[in-house]
């Protein structure tokens, strides 16, 4: 057993990493200023969660093994500066994800987006056949209890994040994973808070591909031209396997697999999640898991938490929630949407929420990429801008970066009920409501907007 203490113990999968190990037979403590629910209730349960918010040098002693520093905590924070004037050894969270799997067989799945969804896919698959695994992945996935599972397993399958590991260990996450086999399913400009150009983003994957050692798999999105740029450039000792778009289509709104096998219904729809399951099959050969046992195992893949989540479904509404937040994601959600119900009036709520979406210098990146909605709806909220230390944003310049003139701009959550609920009163047919954030909407509840359709 092993005395480990998280600082910043309330992060989304930080808690989880903290249960992890607690559920593993460690002693595990930590600390945050702020906790929100589901941690609070997770760490709670397990008997972690700290009494108190705020920062505690006191907890900080030569009794701990290990501190476990989340990327929320900032450089003077009092229990980091204590744990470093003690000597005690200081781990990143993807670095300690590492320590405790140098021994498994590590498959890190990399890119701009759909991360998650083939992270989910390829767990999906493996525990559909029965293997033992252990995994780390940023959402709650159907079927898994904890976003983290750490075992005695040989393989470990990890979400690669390119977003800095922590205030003292600035590389990006990806960088501390060194895999057996590594996925990239796409490069599109996030983050500009830490990487301000185009380039500099690129780099950073330019960077971990030439990080791994030779011979290793890169399974990389062969539809993505900069994606095969970097593989061209900075993976010529890997071994390459390209994945492209299977064949499809769609049978009365289901999407159907062409493949040798015959034709495969799956639950998913839309492109980007059809390539997906490419990228997750790929890897599961890799891991010995025959082609027609991967097919069969995708067909019921139901999808992670908020990635193109059915909220609600009715003869006449049809309820979607996505995190997508950077442009590729916004554009490719709507277009899988789109795709999948061709005949509904869709209504398009999208909050802009993240550091790079509140930036006015990066709003241009957003243009058009709301084009395949009916009714298209950008919120932002004055508590996000104060949040992240950015201006105010102006409704029309916002209006004027997306390229759409009948775009509705709205920065009060009220408004935004009343504008959906009055759309979706003022329709002669069947609607999908699809809504794409990584935030709440400033806490909107979406359950009694939608009840008010007529």
């Amino acid at each position: 057993m092993k005395n480990i203490h998280f600082i910043a113990i309330g992060g989304a999968v930080m808690h989880q990493l903290a249960l992890a190990l607690k559920k593993a037979g460690n002693h595990i403590t930590g600390s945050d200023d702020e906790i929100n629910d589901p941690a609070k209730t997770n760490l709670a349960s397990a008997g972690i969660l700290p009494p108190a918010h705020g920062w505690f040098p006191e907890k900080i002693s030569n009794q701990l093994d290990a501190i476990v520093l989340g990327m929320h905590a900032k450089a003077d924070n009092p229990e980091l500066l204590e744990a470093q004037k003690l000597g005690i050894p200081i781990f990143s969270f993807p670095e300690y994800i590492y320590e405790v799997s140098k021994e498994k067989k590590r498959v890190v799945v990399a890119g701009s987006h759909g991360k998650t969804t083939i992270t989910s896919m390829i767990m999906h698959i493996l525990r559909h056949q029965g293997i033992d695994f252990d995994y780390m992945v940023g959402a709650k996935v159907a079927g898994f209890d904890q976003s983290v599972k750490l075992s005695d397993a040989p393989v470990i399958v990890l979400e690669g994040d390119e977003y800095p590991a922590s205030v003292v260990e600035k590389k990006p996450k990806i960088f501390f994973y060194h895999p057996h086999i590594t996925v990239l399913s796409g490069i599109a400009w996030d983050h500009i808070n830490v990487f301000p150009t185009y380039d500099n983003y690129r780099g950073q994957f330019e960077q971990y591909l030439q990080g791994i050692e030779k011979d290793v798999p890169v399974i990389y999105n062969n539809e993505d031209p900069e994606v095969r740029y970097v593989v061209e450039v900075a993976g010529k000792h890997l071994k390459w396997m390209p994945y492209n778009m299977p064949a499809f289509h769609y049978d009365n709104g289901q999407a159907v697999l062409d493949t040798e096998m015959g034709s495969i219904p799956v639950s998913v729809f839309g492109r980007h999640n059809l390539l997906n399951t490419q990228a997750a099959i790929a890897v599961c050969m890799e891991l010995g898991v025959s082609k027609a046992d991967c097919y069969e195992a995708i067909a019921d893949f139901t999808g992670a938490a908020r990635r193109l989540e059915k909220l609600s479904e009715t003869d006449t509404l049809v309820v979607y929630r996505d995190f997508a937040h950077a442009p590729s994601k916004l554009k490719a959600t709507l277009d899988a949407v789109r795709e999948g119900y061709p005949d509904r009036r869709l209504i398009a709520c999208f909050e802009l929420h993240t550091y790079s979406s509140l930036n006015e210098q990066f709003l241009s990146e957003y243009t058009n990429s709301m084009d395949a909605a009916d009714e298209a709806i950008v919120f932002f909220s004055k508590h996000a801008l104060d949040l992240k230390g950015l201006p105010d944003l102006d409704i029309n310049t916002v209006q004027k970066h997306f390229g759409r003139d009948n775009l509705s701009v709205i920065n009060d959550k009220t408004q935004l009920a009343e504008k959906v609920s009055g759309l979706l009163k003022n329709t002669d047919k069947p609607v999908c409501l699809l809504l794409m954030s990584s935030g709440t909407f400033d806490g909107i509840d979406w359950n009694t907007v939608s009840s008010q359709q007529n």
